[in-house]
């Protein structure tokens, strides 16, 4: 049910009150709303109609049930989406769409053999385009790149809706940007658009790959259609590094003032964005602030991303020491991070550089540049600049240093 479906469901309401799956439908319909909108007024409104459903049928509603995990997860809530996701599997374990709502509760608690787990029992039950998008997000979690690559394909040509196929497109083109490939993360962002005008997290895809080819001031212009169109504050952050990649520090206050606000309007209606508030005040605030808002984040939902972005906030703070166990953990496969990412490694790489850990900081920057050497147009610079200053490796200086 999308925007139009939402409507007639208020007017089938007014009418049945007392439907509980009219509720539970008009209640993921704003979900939905809210997430294409950046909109999380939406997600309050979500919650009421979802839990009149439940008020209206307490037993056996995995229906609601389920609306409420998307709607944690929608709010980047891990913890509750797994537990509402857990209430609608003990009552319809059979039923294919219990299990997404689950895998991606599961992922942001970083729990990627649990997240494989409910995959292998999604495809079980189901096949199709939806089920090759979920699973080529775990395998992307796991590193398995070219896996995921062959999924979204597959993906993209079983997609029935323009919408739905424009989504795809837009996650392919996210993996090739993660891998470096600018022009194909282009085409593949392009078509999204092309195929559905309201794929914003596409137009700010073009943003990225257009700024990594030299194309800035179209890169601005992509940027700022997605910001107005959909507000989200990861994209108010890359348009703000952009404007001070090109020295346009007083332009950059905006888009940064922008995110702070979506941050707290998200807080007001239950959304959690202390991942992406903690590094914007770890590069361009207050990195202590940064440190209290991903320590509580972890404590919640110790997941990849968040191990990295605490470990990089410790390390902005003066603790580097304590900054390399996390930095660790995002970039291990063994310790949960599997996923091949250049930031990643760029924030270990210079971790490892300030505690003089010279052979395993140069191994690091170095692997960001190869996973991806155009990744950030304010940290690319900078990695660069590091390995220069640590020039090469003294000859006959004994085995490489692992640590």
């Amino acid at each position: 049910m999308g925007v139009v479906g939402g409507v007639v469901g208020e007017r089938l309401l007014k009418e049945r009150p007392k439907d509980a799956r009219s509720w539970a439908l008009l209640g993921a319909a704003r979900v939905e709303q809210g997430r294409r909108l950046a909109d999380p007024a939406r997600y309050s409104r979500a919650e009421r109609a979802l839990r009149t459903s439940l008020k209206v049928r307490p037993r056996g509603n995995a229906e609601a049930l389920r609306g409420l995990a998307v709607l944690a997860n929608a709010r980047g809530d891990h913890p509750t989406a797994l537990e509402w996701g857990e209430r609608a599997l003990k009552l319809e374990p059979k039923r294919w769409t219990t299990y997404p709502p689950l895998i991606e509760a599961y992922a942001g608690l970083g729990d990627g053999e649990a997240a494989g787990r409910m995959l292998d029992r999604l495809k079980a039950l189901r096949s199709g385009p939806v089920v090759m998008a979920r699973a080529a997000a775990v395998y992307r979690d796991k590193g398995w790149r070219e896996d995921a690559a062959a999924q979204l394909a597959d993906a993209v040509a079983a997609a029935g809706e323009p919408a739905e196929r424009a989504s795809y497109l837009e996650r392919a083109g996210q993996l090739a940007w993660e891998r470096g490939d600018r022009e194909d993360a282009l085409r593949y962002f392009r078509e999204a658009v092309r195929v559905d005008p309201d794929q914003r997290a596409a137009q700010a895809g073009q943003g990225r790959a257009l700024a990594a080819l030299g194309r800035k001031a179209e890169a601005l212009s992509a940027y700022r259609e997605a910001l107005a169109r959909q507000p989200l504050p990861e994209y108010a952050l890359e348009l703000g590094e952009l404007y001070e990649s090109l020295g346009l520090r007083q332009a950059a206050r905006a888009p940064y003032d922008l995110l702070r606000s979506q941050v707290r309007k998200a807080a007001a209606h239950g959304a959690d964005g202390n991942l992406v508030l903690g590094r914007f005040e770890a590069d361009h605030g207050d990195p202590r602030a940064a440190v209290r808002l991903l320590r509580t984040e972890w404590e919640r939902q110790p997941s990849t991303a968040v191990a990295d972005a605490l470990g990089w906030a410790l390390h902005r703070s003066g603790r580097s020491e304590e900054a390399l166990e996390f930095a660790v953990r995002a970039t291990e496969g063994a310790h949960g991070g599997g996923v091949r990412s250049a930031l990643h490694a760029f924030h270990r790489g210079m971790i490892e550089r300030e505690l003089e850990r010279y052979g395993a900081a140069r191994r690091h920057l170095r692997e960001a540049l190869s996973i991806n050497p155009y990744f950030s147009p304010l940290r690319v610079p900078e990695a660069r600049a590091a390995l220069e200053r640590l020039g090469e490796p003294p000859v006959g200086d004994g085995p490489p240093d692992w640590s």
